[in-house]
């Protein structure tokens, strides 16, 4: 069976060159383009992140990155959105150009939510570092996490994170930090995490080589 084709995202933000790399580690052909039509043609679309959603979604918008993610999605190409990358998946998200929270800027809204700020009097946000993830029923039927146990620990980096008004139908796992929200969703050709895979050691490789074989198949 060919390696698929993916193109990784680039809108400007981000280690791409970490995603790139983990991609092809995991069985891809991997393109990095910020050019739209590549974006329509590739065989999966992966979109990492670290920046700030206000920022991301100004330069998807403006570039044609945005609709030509939307337009792929459609057509049930499969899709990873890594962190930012999930964020910008929902209607919308607080987090403005500086980090700060604010008003509603809106999304691609290829699913429904919002992205909040994790808030804590106690812990240190952002969250950093090794957590856990929490398989729900939805999660243990999903691809990208088979061979994955229960509780497997993966890598974190983020102030903001998927609020309770996400579909519950269609959160694959759990995980805490400051409040539980929901790090991996996942929805038809549609998969999205809070977690860095591409720092997640031999369990963020296996999600990923996962992902590669659904773009196989």
């Amino acid at each position: 069976m060919a390696a698929p084709h993916m193109v990784v995202v680039d809108y400007h933000k981000g280690n791409l060159l970490s995603v790139e790399r983990s991609l092809v580690d995991a069985g891809a052909r991997v393109t990095v383009s910020d050019d739209p039509q590549t974006i329509r043609e590739a065989d999966a679309v992966v979109v990492p992140g670290v920046g700030a959603f206000e920022d991301a979604m100004t330069y998807l918008r403006e570039s044609g990155e945005g609709e030509a993610i939307c337009d792929a999605a459609a057509r049930e190409v499969p899709f990873l959105g890594i962190c930012l990358g999930l964020h910008v998946l929902f209607d919308r998200g607080a987090e403005r150009s500086d980090g700060t929270a604010g008003d509603w800027v809106g999304g691609l809204g290829i699913m429904p939510g919002s992205v909040t700020r994790l808030e804590s009097g106690r812990l240190k946000v952002p969250h950093v570092g090794w957590d856990q993830l929490h398989l729900t029923a939805h999660g243990r039927a999903c691809p990208l996490y088979e061979g994955v146990p229960e509780g497997a620990n993966v890598y974190f980096t983020h102030s903001y994170a998927l609020a309770d008004d996400v579909d519950a139908k269609v959160v694959t796992t759990h995980s805490h930090y400051t409040r539980t929200f929901a790090s991996g969703v996942w929805s038809n050709n549609v998969f999205g995490v809070q977690f860095h895979p591409e720092k997640s050691s031999a369990t963020g490789l296996a999600i990923l080589r996962n992902f590669v074989r659904v773009a196989s198949r």
